[in-house]
């Protein structure tokens, strides 16, 4: 259907207003909405589900971002698109987050019960679980809100259920005494992705450990965890270790207990590091549990969950772990096992939630044996079935899948997956896709697992789970694989590789066919944006000051694939520029549209030369932001929109149709101008609507068109009868001819309402015939006139400011043109000023108690501004010496 254009769009961009208004519009009309269509081509993705907890921070914002800006580009060009989106109920993070409310009242869960719990966590999400989902429509995300997920939701647990049954039937999920990382503030163990370890300085500890049988011999052994001493059963050197040969066979005494420790061989011993003797503890370090295993050695559990010291432990018996390694140290110097205590440090490893330092413990859990479901997802990947953007970030996911241990996923809290497994009396364990009540073997009560699964269990399965499986769904059919997973590269192993895993093993299909990877959205300096720094930026503070668009293409623009970015205010002004700029311009457009009729296209003979260049310039535009955007290159894509916009159709088109727009008496030079302002800028904004989304609706909206929205009007077409490299050569030569003439004006301060005479001299016949035809462009932008074209064997003239440009060299007169006095007077009166202003920063240079104690980035901008003074200096007595002659 056609509309009315409104021709009265505000005289100041008001994004406030306008991004209300439009967003309310689109959920209205449901054009975020995709159906199930077997004749349309499909474009889709999954949301990566934010937090139920979390709120929108720049991570997010660029995130989801550059999900947008593929949909709305896909969905532009026709495709079905579907984006869907959801919520992630984060298990330990929402159950801390509810824990800290009912602390507040004095109770904890175990005062509550687990079923009025989860009751609470229930109504903890219904009032606080769309705050994250309703900022991201203050950004403009055009999800699918009628598809919205929860992992949680009644076909999600569904799904995660049948997951569970069907790998533990085919045994490929078992239970397991093992160690696990165990976090003692959230009370439950941790799945390797979850620690974060970050390099602290502390302490190597070297103790004497007794050879057995021997007089006085002794053993000395490095540990950065003394505590763990008393869980130690053996002690371990390299077999090929010459220092220790004479020792093989024999047994240590474990300083303070007394226990007799096999000294054994084993090649996971680096000879180099410290003594090369470690102490083996099989109950409170992954590599020692593995060395427990080979040589069957005692699993001594010395730490309890909490982070205290085991009864098992005799007088440390109840202490914290870190209180504990004080007095044993201590206890170790007094009874003369010590050696020495050495700085050292090294990658301790953190509770990915609560930041608390973990301890590997062993305890019994459920766990994904991993090796048969990782190497189908290798081939995935390295077939090139899926590919990954940037290329590199393909040897990460690989190596890590390559060396993958067998994944915890029993957490022992209460909010999330329940496991579906039930234990009698009798011994039976029964794993069902039902709950069951009864022992199928004895008819005896059953109690279920009171642990619940990992949260990146249900996220596995997000990409199939959403679209409705285990049920065979027209979704599944139409919309899975996915399109492309646009995510950071810091839940590559999270997340990433679970998915592809889940996906090959229950759709026998990749989940995805492009892994689309961003970097961190990081400070000016540099640094990552966090609480204790005070470096983060909200989102919704700048969106609020200055519009979604605005932080939009800020996040966008130098954006390359994998990389970090640094967030600058100035970006963000820059950014706000621009959305002006192409608001004034459509302004300008939309004011000068008086008997406009767009269904009357113009003949192209009646095109300027200016028309022609155009529209080569915009159609190069449309093939160059297409193929970019189709690579993932969405920030050179931007780049290019930018540039075309600002560059080429506002500063130059624009000023050169603006003489034919007030030229009444010439309607059909006004008229094919009108055509081709609104053709391009109705079609330039579609370039831009991916990128920002809102105003280029309510610019489009005020065009005359036809449809209901931007977002369904088609995206721009390359068409190569528009393409013309001649016809773009000369317009760059005359617009590089005005470009200098300004230049030269301005350098000698010409007004700008003073005309001035403009010699050209041609390098070719040709150029110059062509150059006389448009010469009227070089005098209406350039002040120029009269203007003289001469041909390359004519005389050049004399005192006048030159400058070259492609095949033209350009002669400025100076006689009549300028006062030389004056224009004297005033270059001597700014020589002088940059003279004092050179003496002061090279005082300030010299002084070595400025250089000595002022930060570097300021001496660096003192050292750049003396560099541009010096700069001018040299500028402005070049030009007194050229004044001096005339």
């Amino acid at each position: 259907m056609e509309q009315e254009q409104t021709n009265n769009i505000s005289t100041v961009y008001d994004p406030q207003a306008v991004e209300a208004k439009w967003y309310k519009f689109w959920e209205d009309n449901r054009l975020f909405h995709a159906e199930v269509d077997p004749q349309k081509q499909a474009f889709s993705i999954v949301i990566p589900p934010p937090n139920v907890t979390g709120q929108l921070h720049m991570g997010h914002a660029l995130d989801n971002t550059l999900q947008d800006i593929l949909i709305r580009f896909k969905r532009l060009q026709g495709y079905n698109t579907l984006w869907m989106p959801g919520s992630d109920h984060a298990g330990i993070a929402t159950q801390i987050k509810v824990e800290e409310v009912l602390a507040k009242e004095g109770k904890t869960r175990y005062d509550l019960g687990r079923e009025t719990f989860i009751n609470r966590v229930w109504e903890w999400k219904g009032q606080y679980g769309s705050r994250i989902t309703n900022q991201l429509r203050r950004l403009g995300a055009s999800c699918d809100w009628e598809r919205e997920r929860f992992t949680m939701d009644e076909g999600c647990s569904k799904a995660v259920r049948e997951v569970f049954v069907s790998l533990y039937e085919q045994g490929l999920i078992y239970q397991g005494h093992r160690i696990t990382n165990w976090c003692p503030r959230c009370n439950t163990a941790l799945s390797d992705i979850e620690v974060e370890h970050e390099e602290q300085p502390g302490h190597l500890y070297h103790v004497r450990y007794l050879v057995e049988g021997t007089d006085g011999e002794y053993v000395t052994v490095a540990t950065t965890r003394p505590e763990t001493i008393l869980g130690d059963s053996g002690v371990a050197v390299h077999p090929d270790d010459g220092r220790y040969k004479h020792l093989a066979g024999k047994y240590l005494i474990l300083p303070l207990i007394g226990r007799r420790l096999p000294l054994v061989a084993d090649e996971y011993v680096d000879p180099s590091f410290g003594t090369g003797a470690v102490k083996i503890t099989p109950a409170h370090d992954p590599n020692d549990f593995d060395m427990g295993l080979r040589h069957k050695l005692a699993e001594i559990v010395v730490i309890n969950p909490d982070g205290t010291m085991a009864a098992e432990t005799g007088k440390y018996a109840g202490m914290d772990r870190y209180e504990c390694r004080k007095v044993l140290v201590n206890d170790l110097k007094e009874q003369g096992y010590l050696v020495k205590i050495d700085e050292h440090s090294h990658a301790v490893g953190h509770c990915q939630r609560c930041n608390t330092v973990v301890e590997p413990l062993v305890s019994k859990q459920w766990f994904v044996k991993m090796e048969q479901l990782a190497k189908p997802a290798i081939k995935a990947v390295t077939s090139g079935k899926i590919q990954f953007v940037p290329e590199r970030f393909t040897k990460i996911y690989t190596n890590w899948l390559e060396n993958i241990r067998d994944w915890c996923i029993s957490r022992q809290i209460w909010w999330g997956h329940r496991i579906p497994a039930w234990y009698c009396e009798c011994g039976e364990v029964t794993v069902s896709r039902e709950d069951i009540t009864v022992c199928s073997k004895c008819g005896g009560k059953v109690e279920q697992d009171p642990d619940v699964l990992d949260t990146w269990f249900s996220s596995g399965l997000w990409p199939f789970s959403t679209m409705g499986w285990p049920d065979d769904t027209a979704e599944l059919k139409q919309f899975y694989p996915t399109s492309v997973l646009v995510t950071g590269y810091d839940i590559i192993f999270f997340w990433v590789a679970r998915m592809i895993m889940m996906g090959l093993k229950f759709q026998e299909n990749i989940p995805f066919k492009h892994v689309f990877i961003h970097g961190l959205v990081r400070d000016s300096q540099g640094r990552k944006m966090s609480k204790s720094l005070g470096n983060g930026i909200d989102p919704l503070e700048v969106i609020d000051k200055y519009g979604a668009d605005t932080l939009r293409f800020m996040l966008i623009t130098g954006n390359t694939p994998g990389n970090d970015m640094r967030f600058y205010w100035e970006r963000v002004e820059s950014s706000r520029n621009f959305a002006n700029k192409i608001w004034n311009a459509s302004r300008f457009v939309l004011m000068n549209l008086e008997g406009f009729e767009q269904d009357v296209t113009p003949d192209s003979k009646a095109f300027t030369l200016a028309d022609r260049w155009i529209l080569s310039r915009y159609n190069a535009t449309v093939a160059d932001v297409t193929r970019n955007l189709e690579r993932f290159e969405l920030g050179e894509a931007a780049r290019m929109v930018y540039e075309f916009i600002w560059d080429e159709f506002c500063d130059w088109y624009i000023e050169l149709a603006k003489s034919r727009l007030y030229n009444k008496e010439d309607d059909e030079s006004r008229k094919v101008a009108q055509y081709l302002l609104h053709y391009v800028l109705s079609n330039i904004v579609k370039l831009l609507h991916p990128f920002m989304p809102f105003i280029t609706e309510a610019i489009w909206q005020s065009l005359p068109h036809q449809g209901i929205s931007i977002m369904t009007a088609g995206w721009p077409v390359e068409d190569t009868k528009l393409t013309n490299h001649e016809d773009e050569q000369l317009m760059g030569v005359i617009m590089e001819t005005i470009k200098a003439v300004r230049n030269m004006r301005a350098e000698v301060n010409v007004h700008p309402g003073k005309k001035s005479q403009v010699i050209l001299k041609m390098a070719s016949c040709e150029l110059k015939a062509k150059m006389e035809d448009n010469s009227g462009y070089i005098k209406t932008l350039a002040a120029a006139e009269p203007i003289t074209i001469l041909a390359a064997s004519d005389v050049i003239p004399e005192n006048a400011m030159t400058a070259v440009v492609s095949g033209v060299e350009i002669y400025l007169p100076l006689k009549g043109l300028i006062d030389v006095e004056k224009e004297t007077a005033r270059l001597n009166k700014e020589l002088s000023n940059l003279d004092k202003e050179l003496s002061r920063i090279s005082g300030k240079l010299g002084n070595p108690g400025f250089t000595a104690k002022a930060p570097a980035d300021v001496i660096e901008k003192e050292k750049a501004k003396q560099a541009e003074f010096v700069e001018k200096q040299v500028a402005i007595k070049e030009r007194l010496e050229y004044l001096a002659q005339l």
